[in-house]
Order: structure tokens, then sequence, then C-alpha cells
């Protein structure tokens, strides 16, 4: 249940506490009470690293010529995505950049064939479509499908991500819920230029957003964009924000991101001790997930998708949690209704 009560100025007063322990004690004690010990696990598939966007903090933009592209073939991510499957995946996240060489026809016969004879979902991170390209990968069989706004300040959005629109990213988050996505967006904390107002605003609009998947990770500067030499985001703020975005939106499934264990080795298991309920391990290829480079030194867990399966339920023993055997579908918004 979305928690209204909740205001502004409670979240202002958990981002500047100088003790978070309480506010992760409430976070966890609620993703206990909505999940239980599970854990839902999702298997990354990065596609493709071409990128037609050149935001500001993001290795992949256009204007960095130092990149070594590439693009797996529809063979590849289907022999990748039906090998995981048969490890125990639930659920496939095709990701790539905003790359338009596929097509929606390829990506279509992609998502139908990895489903056929197969109960798990298919989350996509594609960016920015129009309405017609996400309705056909929604009739394809796409259930979920990811798109940060990354902050809700305006005039920030507009620096860090020139060329793009504010308005038409909010517009595809309504437009990928009124097709029936599962829809997730999320937000980096320690941006440049981002304050506790902005951040309590971030998730203000998620809660306006009625999202189903919430992704929060650490701004991690890369050496070949224009914020090169800018701090990095904390791991401390990343897991307060986690926190408190449970406490708002108890329903949301939460990812313990890459980012987060990228920037501090015991990153993940911290994010999963502060309301996050979700790990996302990375089984892109070995031959190609080392040039998916958003930001650098990217954390992996395990080589493949069996190996990183095995090392992701090892964690979760240690931390008392396991591998949930559903699929991790959104639970909604309302009390005692769980759709998971």
């Amino acid at each position: 249940m979305i928690m209204p009560d909740i205001k502004r100025e409670d979240i202002l007063r958990w981002l500047k506490t100088d003790d978070p322990g309480a506010l992760f004690a409430a976070a966890d004690s609620t993703r206990a009470t909505r999940f239980g010990g599970e854990v839902h696990i999702r298997g990354i598939i990065e596609f493709s690293n071409f990128c037609a966007k050149n935001c500001l903090y993001c290795g992949l933009r256009n204007g960095n010529s130092n990149v070594r592209r590439y693009r797996m073939s529809a063979g590849e991510i289907i022999d990748t995505a039906l090998e995981a499957i048969s490890c125990g995946y639930k659920t496939i996240l095709l990701q790539s950049g905003e790359d338009k060489s596929y097509g929606t026809d390829i990506l279509c016969a992609v998502i139908k064939r990895i489903k056929s004879g197969s109960d798990c979902r298919i989350t996509l991170s594609l960016g920015e479509l129009d309405f017609d390209e996400y309705k056909s990968l929604r009739d394809a069989g796409a259930d979920r499908y990811l798109l940060r706004f990354e902050t809700s300040d305006r005039a920030l959005f507009k620096k860090l991500k020139p060329f793009s629109s504010y308005d038409n990213r909010i517009s595809c988050i309504r437009r990928l819920k009124s097709l029936g996505f599962q829809t997730g967006s999320g937000i980096m904390t320690g941006l440049p230029g981002q304050t506790y107002d902005t951040l309590s605003d971030d998730m203000l609009l998620m809660r306006e957003l009625d999202l189903d998947m919430i992704g929060i990770g650490p701004f991690i500067p890369h050496h070949d964009t224009p914020l090169a030499n800018c701090i990095p985001g904390g791991l401390e703020l990343a897991l307060r924000v986690v926190a408190i975005v449970r406490l708002i939106m108890p329903n949301a499934h939460i990812p313990a991101t890459t980012a987060v264990g990228t920037i501090e080795k015991d990153g993940i298991e911290k994010a999963l001790k502060c309301g996050a309920n979700v790990f996302m391990p990375n089984i892109t290829p070995p031959g190609y997930r080392d040039y998916y480079e958003i930001y650098p030194n990217k954390f992996y867990h395990g080589m493949d998708p069996a190996d990183s399966i095995y090392l992701a339920g090892n964690m979760l023993k240690r931390l008392g949690r396991y591998i949930s055997p559903r699929a991790g579908d959104a639970m909604g918004n309302i009390t005692g209704i769980k759709r998971y």
C-alpha cells in the first residue's frame, strides 16, 4: 500500500538524519512484511552499447569515441536468455542504449522466441520509443519496461541530458503504464547539482507515477564523459533513498543495483538490508560485457548464468534470504492483494 501520510518534510528529515539506523531497520521490516525472505533474481543481457543520446554522465554517450561498440545478434540474445531460463531465472532483462538498428520487428521476434515454451517474464530497457513501438513490444509478450527519469529537476535534467525532453521522458512512462507494462523508473543519487530538495521531489514523483519497480544507484563518474572529475555519489545516500522509497511505496520491487555493488564491495548486501528485494546479475556474454561501460569498474556477480545464480543463492543464504520461485510480478498498491 502506498503511504500517503509520508510527506516531503518526512523525507527531508530522513535524508538529513545523523543516524539512519532506525530508517534502515524500518525499511527492512517493511520489506520483510511484504516479501518475506524472497529475493527475485533477474538476469540482465546488455545486447547493444550503441546509443543515440549524449547524456553527460554516461560512458555509452554518442560523443564518446573511445567506446568499442558492439551489437549482439538476435540469435546470441535468444541463446543467452534460454540458457539463463534453464538455470532457473524467472525474468530476463533486455537492455541497450537507444539503438534503432534492431527495429521492433527483430525485437518482437526475439521476445516471442524467448517466451515460447517458458513461463519467464521479459523486461525491456531500450529508452524512449513512440507509442506504436511500445505497443508492438507489449503485444509481442514483453511484460515490463524500465525507463529511468534520473531527476525530477527540469533544469538539472536539461543540463545532464542535452537534446532530451523531460516532458517526453515522463510521457513515455505514462504511455508504458497505459499499455499494461509493469513499469519501472528510478534515479541516480549524488548527481552534480542534486540537492536533498530535488531528491525529495524525485521520490514524490515516483509515488505519483505509481511505479511497480524503482531502481536507485549512486552516480559514478566515467573518465570519458564531461563529468569525469566530479565527486561520486556515496553509498549511504543511495541506501537512504532505497530505504525511504521502501517506506513510501512498500509494494514496489526495488533492486540492489549493480552501481551499489560497484561503489562498495558489500553494497549489494547492504541494499538488501535496507529495503531492496531484487538482485539482477549481469549475464551478458563475457565477450561483450566489458564494453557496456556506463561507468567504470562495473561489479559482476559470476561469469555465466549458472555461476551467477549459484553465487547469488549463496549470498542470500548468508543474509537469511532465498531466491524466489516466483516471477516477481507487480504487487499492486491495494492492501492485502499480492500479484507476485
